[in-house]
Order: structure tokens, then C-alpha cells, then sequence
């Protein structure tokens, strides 16, 4: 038998349930879809689209130069394909975008009529939305009693699967070539922004590998500190599926007891992970609507010229700017940091936690609809678990706790590079002397601040206040 398989967000050969169950059917056609036309609004920012272009050249390297590349609305091309090579099944694995879970319901329903066999399985989480629910059956609002309730009491993450054997037929009469696909034009970062990452199956486990041999005995304090190298950056391995979060559960526990806290907090990681899909699949609103109902009447200011300031890295306090600039540059910025730069939008200059979620969704590399949405909807308060309002992240103490030597500040903002220490987080303090040594003139060389932080803060607490009480 001739099966299609569906390559979606599970770019791997390895521990990919789906290609394995095909395999075993017997020949298998591998195929991507560009599915721009389905996605609508929701379709790949622009620095995903680089990403995955890498990730797709990689995959399709993998299996000899076979993979079919299609561009347009799913139905139309799976049958059209189906009906050019006899195709008497497709597999696939599932995803968990409200768009797709109705686009895949209906075509799984259409495809089943036309006589062609459709699996789908569990490949990209590690339980299932639907699998973890409170007792009485209702969905899980808060994460401690997700994870420590619902996921550790379920199922065992299964171990990964190996490569498959696969025969794939000749293939070459059909789709297109993945440059047509135009993933990469002439995009407006420069052209080092793939710097330092290797976008592969292969790259994917290496980055896997040296975090648990080197990073992870100090993640449980280390990751708050930007310029240390002690996180995974697995996170856009793991939206497109270079590396599956079974290899990344199970690899980060080999060798290493079940009670070590550094593993725990590496796997809880990885829960918030699956939260926020479940966040996402039971409210599937999530990247449009404030959780929180009362957010609704929240007084959100509107500021262009601030917000293209938090955009550019142009906001006058350094840390922030590091932050946006480190996106902008590299496609991906340390989640400490995403903190501050995330409070420093809603709270100091209350905009819009949307305003935020379109920027990171167009400028990450692991721009993904649940992770996205349930942070932003987090540190804005008015989401699941949320950060309560009046917590305010200070831009100026946040850097000089987690980068006190300044030296991952110092490397996306290099203008302050020779500012002391001591004046790095509030330049504007710096005598004239400290700041001509420094070559740096306020206002020209680097931007004043745009808000004050501490009449931001109290600005911020005082529209909270404007909050309906809690009925």
C-alpha cells in the first residue's frame, strides 16, 4: 500500500509516531504543505518562516531530496496529490490550533468518505488537552495543580521512537521546489540572523545533548541570568518539531535521579508547555481575548511613537532594549528577559498585551499560538495563573540583579559598552564625565528614558485599580 504522510509541526525522522505506523504500511510519500490560506490571520510570522525554510531543507535532505513541497489550502492539495499517485492512505500527527483541529475534523471526515484511510496521532505533546482535566472534569486554571495533579498522576511520557525504514517512491513529478515556496525573501533582519543555530534533526539533538551535559546541573538558577548558557533554546525545536518533547523529557532524566531538583524544573518547563495548549484548547480565543473578562474594560493607552520605541530597542533602559534588540538580531530572546521587556510594555507604558503578541509572534523563531498568547496573556494579569497586577518588573534593579557585569547588555546595546557598572541600568544618573568617557550623549547616541519608571509604576497600579471587584 501507498501512504501520504503529513509532515506538519514534526520535522524529524526520529520519535515521530505518525512516519512510523506509515512506514509499516508500506510506501510512503512525505509532504509538506504551506498552509497559508488555511491559516488566515494566524499564518507564520516572518522570522517562523526563516526557520522553518532551514528546518524543511534539512528534513527534505533526510529523505533523499523525496520530500513534496505544496503550496495552498490543504484539501485541495492532498487530493489532488492523492488522486496523481494512488495514495490509498494518509497519516499525520495532530496539532492543537483552533484552525487546524476544525480544518483536520473535516478533512479527516471528507477524505473518509472518499475511501481513503486517515490516521492521526500523538506526537508534539506530551498528554493530550483533552487527557488532563480536574476530577470533575472541568479544565485546569492553574498550573501548579495541572502539572503536579493532572500531568505526573497520568501516563508516563512515552520513551522516543526510533528512525523508521521507509521506501518512498520516486516523487519528483509532483509538488514544487521549497524556494518557490518563498520562506526566506529578502527578509529585514540581515542575513546573520541563523547565526549560531544549527536548524536540523541532527542540530536539534546537539543542542539537546550539551544542555543536559553542561547546562542543566545549573538551570534552576542559572536560566535567570541571561548571559550565562544555562538554558535548552530548545523552544523552536520543539514548535516545528526537530526534536519531539518525549527525546527532551527523557534525554534531560538519563543519568540523573527523579528527585533531582534541576530535572524537576527542566520537566516543569515543558509543562508549562502543555498548560498552555490546554489553555489554548479549551479556549480557543485565547490569542484575541483577555481570559480574565474583566480586563475587558482595562484602560490600555494608545502610543505609537512608544511603541515602535519598545519595538527598536529604543526605550532608554537597558536591559529592555537588550531584550528587543537580542529578538530583532537572533529571532529569539532568553525568557528572563522576555519578563521584564513583557511587563515593561503593559505595565510602564500600558499598551495593549496584543501589541506584544504580534510583535513576538512576528519576530520569533518559536513564535507559537498557545505559548505566545498564555504568556502574554500572564504577565499582563489578566490571564490563567497570571502574575498579579501589582507586580511590576523595575527594569533598572531586574538588570543589575540578573546581569550585574553587564555583559549580555553590553553585547545588544554596544553604545553603553564603556559605561561603568554602576551607572550601566540608569545612565541617565551618570555624571557628564562618566557619560563623555563613555562616549555617550543622552538623547542623540542613546535615547533618555520614555516613561519614568516609578511614576509608570504607580500609573500602572492606579488603572488596575479601575478594575471591577470580584463578584
Amino acid at each position: 500500500m501507498t501512504s501520504l504522510f503529513w509532515f506538519r509541526q514534526d520535522l524529524r525522522l526520529s520519535d515521530n509516531p505518525g512516519l512510523t505506523e506509515a512506514a509499516k504500511a508500506g510506501d510512503v510519500i512525505p509532504v509538506y504543505i504551506l498552509e497559508d490560506e488555511d491559516a488566515g490571520p494566524d499564518k507564520m510570522g516572518a522570522a517562523s518562516r526563516v526557520f522553518l525554510h532551514h528546518a524543511l531543507d534539512s528534513l527534505n535532505k533526510s529523505l533523499g531530496g523525496k520530500l513534496v513541497f505544496l503550496n495552498g489550502p490543504a484539501e485541495i492539495c492532498l487530493t489532488q496529490l492523492i488522486s496523481a499517485t494512488g495514495a490509498q492512505a494518509i497519516y499525520w500527527n495532530r496539532c492543537y490550533e483552533p484552525w487546524r483541529i476544525k480544518r483536520d475534523t473535516e478533512l479527516k471526515s471528507s477524505l473518509t468518505a472518499g475511501g481513503i484511510a486517515v490516521q492521526s496521532f500523538q506526537a508534539n505533546l506530551l498528554w493530550e488537552p483533552m487527557q488532563i482535566k480536574k476530577g470533575d472534569g472541568t479544565p485546569y486554571k492553574v498550573f501548579t495543580p495541572f502539572y503536579r495533579r493532572g500531568c505526573l498522576t497520568a501516563d508516563a511520557p512515552r520513551l522516543p521512537l526510533p528512525v523508521p525504514s521507509l521506501s518512498i517512491p520516486e516523487t519528483s513529478n509532483h509538488g514544487v521546489k521549497l524556494e518557490s515556496l518563498n520562506l526566506r525573501p529578502k527578509h529585514k533582519w540581515g542575513q546573520d540572523i541563523m547565526s549560531g543555530w544549527d536548524v536540523s534533526e541532527r542540530g536539534a539533538q546537539n543542542a539537546l545533548y550539551e544542555f543536559c551535559a553542561n547546562g542543566i546541573d545549573d538551570y534552576q538558577d542559572g536560566r535567570n541570568f541571561p548571559a550565562k548558557r544555562a538554558v535548552s533554546r530548545l523552544s523552536p525545536h520543539l514548535h516545528f518539531g526537530t526534536i519531539s518533547p518525549h527525546q527532551a523529557w527523557h534525554e534531560a532524566g538519563s543519568n540523573r535521579p527523579e528527585d533531582d531538583k534541576n530535572l524537576d524544573i527542566f520537566r516543569s518547563e515543558l509543562g508549562w508547555r502543555e498548560f498552555s495548549h490546554s489553555l489554548l484548547f479549551f479556549n480557543p480565543a485565547l490569542k484575541q481575548n483577555n481570559l480574565n473578562k474583566k480586563f475587558d474594560s482595562f484602560p490600555w493607552h494608545t502610543d505609537d511613537a512608544r511603541l515602535l520605541a519598545w519595538q527598536t530597542g529604543q526605550t532608554g533602559y537597558p536591559i529592555v532594549d537588550a531584550g528587543m534588540r537580542e529578538l530583532y538580531a537572533t529571532g529569539y530572546m532568553h525568557n528572563r528577559v522576555r519578563m521584564i521587556v513583557g511587563s515593561f510594555l503593559v505595565k510602564n507604558l500600558l499598551l495593549d498585551w496584543r501589541y506584544g503578541e504580534a510583535w513576538f509572534w512576528d519576530c520569533l523563531f518559536d513564535a507559537d499560538h498557545a505559548n505566545n498568547s498564555a504568556s502574554w496573556q500572564w504577565i499582563a494579569g489578566c490571564g490563567a495563573d497570571a502574575a498579579p497586577y501589582f507586580r511590576v518588573f523595575n527594569p533598572v534593579t531586574q538588570g543589575e540583579k540578573f546581569d550585574k557585569q553587564g555583559d549580555y547588555t553590553r553585547r545588544f546595546v554596544p553604545e553603553l559598552a564603556k559605561l561603568p557598572d554602576k551607572y550601566l541600568y540608569a545612565p541617565w544618573t551618570a555624571p557628564k564625565d562618566v557619560l563623555d568617557a563613555a562616549n555617550l550623549t543622552l538623547g542623540k547616541t542613546y535615547p533618555h528614558p520614555i516613561v519614568d519608571v516609578k511614576d509608570s509604576r504607580i500609573a500602572a497600579l492606579e488603572a488596575f485599580a479601575t478594575l471591577p471587584k470580584a463578584s
